[in-house]
C-alpha cells in the first residue's frame, strides 16, 4: 500500500476520540487505509456484513478491537448504538471508525448520535507529496484516484467516465438525488466547462429546463460526495465592487479532462482552459495537503470589478496567504507585483506566486516558487488555536 500523509492525523483522532469518521470520495482509498489499521471490518452495503454485525455486536462492544463501519450512513440504525456503546465507557478511545462517502448524510448521523463523540478526517484522492514531484504532470493530467491512472497507467479516461456513470446511474440516485442520471450526466458536461468560472446556476439551470433552485440542490449534493468545490468569495470593505458569486471547480483534474476529451499532456496543454484546470489543480493540492496535516483554514478567492484577483485566500485566524496562480515557467515580475497591490488591500501576511518556475525567489513575505516549494511553504502557517 502506498503511504498516505494523513494516516498520522487519522491514528492520532482515534487515540482522542472514541469515534472517528473518515471521508472522502468514492474509490480514493479510505478502505484500503482503515484496514490497515487492523481491527474488525465491516461493508454496510452489503447486506451479509450488516447482518454479520447485528450478530456480533454485544461481543464486539465488549472487546477492544477497531471496529471499522464502512460506508455507515447506509444504516441509520447503527448511529444510537454506536453511541450507547460509547457513553456506557466514556474514557476508552478509538473503538469505531466511520467511512463515509457522503458528507451530508453522514455528518446527520453524527449530529444526531454521535455529537461531541466523534472526529472528522477527510481523506482526498493522492495528491502530490504522496506520488512525488517527478509525477507531477501524470497526476495533473489523472488525477489522484488510486486506478484512475497514478497508481495504474493505462486507465485515463476510461476509468473516470466509468466512474461518473456509475455515480449518476447508481450511487446518486440511491443517496437521494432526484436527478435523472442523463440529466446529471449532462450537468457534469456543463460543469467542466464552467470550472474555474464563478457559479451561475440560472445558466446551467436553463441548459437543463431546471430553476435555479433546482440546480443549486443538485450542486449541494455533487459537493457533499465530494465531486466539486463552491470557492467561496472573499468579502471586504475595499472601495471596489466585488464579485460576490463563489467559483466551482471539479475536486480530481482528471474527471475534468476526461469529462473535456482530454487524455494527454499534448491535448491538455492545447486548450484554452488549460490555465483554470492548472488553477484547481493546485488549489486542490493546496488544500488536501492542509487536510492531511491538520492545519485549519477558511479558503476564499477575491476579484473586483476591475480585474484585480486573488485566486486563493486562506484564512488562518491569525494570518492571512494569498497565492496567485500561473501556468508558465517564467512568471514574470509584474505578476508578483501585482499580487503584492492586491494582497495589501487585504492584509495578508504571505504572498505566495505558483508557477512552473525553476528559479524560485523569496523573502521573508513574497514567494515565487513552484507546487512543490509552495507546499513545503505551508508547514509554517500559523493557525489559531
Amino acid at each position: 500500500m502506498k503511504a498516505r500523509y494523513i494516516e498520522k492525523r487519522l491514528r492520532r483522532a482515534l487515540e482522542r476520540f472514541p469515534a472517528v469518521g473518515l471521508v472522502g470520495p468514492r474509490q480514493c482509498g479510505k478502505t484500503t487505509l482503515a484496514r490497515s489499521l487492523g481491527g474488525r471490518y465491516f461493508d454496510l452495503e452489503n447486506e451479509g456484513d450488516g447482518l454479520r454485525l447485528d450478530l456480533a455486536w454485544d461481543d464486539l462492544a465488549k472487546g477492544n478491537e477497531l471496529i471499522i463501519l464502512d460506508e455507515a450512513q447506509t444504516l441509520p440504525a447503527i448511529f444510537p448504538r454506536i453511541r450507547s456503546c460509547i457513553d456506557g465507557d466514556r474514557r476508552r478511545n478509538g473503538r469505531f471508525l466511520l467511512l463515509g462517502s457522503v458528507a451530508p448524510a453522514l455528518m446527520r448521523e453524527v449530529s444526531e448520535s454521535l455529537a461531541g463523540r466523534l472526529a472528522l478526517v477527510e481523506l482526498s484522492p493522492f495528491y502530490l507529496d504522496e506520488v512525488g514531484a517527478d509525477a507531477l504532470d501524470a497526476l495533473w493530467l489523472q488525477g489522484g484516484f488510486p486506478d484512475g491512472g497514478i497508481l495504474s497507467p493505462g486507465a485515463m479516461p476510461d476509468w473516470q467516465l466509468n466512474y461518473l456513470a456509475l455515480l449518476a446511474q447508481r450511487d446518486l440516485p440511491a443517496w437521494g438525488l432526484a436527478a435523472k442520471p442523463q440529466t446529471t450526466l449532462r450537468m457534469f458536461k456543463m460543469l467542466a466547462a464552467a470550472h474555474g468560472t464563478p457559479w451561475n446556476a440560472s445558466r446551467i439551470g436553463q441548459s437543463l429546463g431546471l430553476n435555479y433552485q433546482t440546480v443549486n440542490g443538485y450542486m449541494d449534493y455533487l459537493e457533499g460526495v465530494f465531486l466539486l468545490r463552491r470557492l467561496a468569495p472573499y468579502h471586504a470593505n475595499l472601495r471596489k465592487r466585488l464579485v460576490k458569486s463563489p467559483k466551482i471547480y471539479w475536486r480530481d483534474s482528471g474527471l475534468l479532462h476526461a469529462l473535456s476529451g482530454v487524455s494527454n499532456q499534448e491535448t491538455l496543454l492545447s486548450q484554452p482552459w488549460a490555465g483554470l484546470s492548472w488553477e484547481g489543480f493546485v488549489i486542490q493540492q493546496i488544500l488536501s495537503r492542509l487536510d492531511a496535516v491538520g492545519k485549519t483554514c477558511i479558503p476564499y478567492y477575491l476579484r473586483t470589478s476591475d480585474q484585480y484577483e486573488i485566486d486563493l485566500l486562506l484564512d488562518f485566524g491569525v494570518e492571512r496567504w494569498a497565492f496567485e496562480i500561473k501556468l508558465t515557467a517564467h512568471p514574470s515580475a509584474d505578476d508578483m507585483q501585482s499580487l503584492r497591490k492586491v494582497a495589501d488591500m487585504v492584509g495578508a501576511e504571505k504572498r505566495v506566486l505558483i508557477s512552473r518556475t525553476a528559479e524560485p525567489v523569496s523573502d521573508a513575505a513574497n514567494h515565487s516558487v513552484d507546487i512543490a516549494g509552495a507546499l513545503r511553504l505551508l508547514d509554517t502557517a500559523t493557525e489559531e488555536t
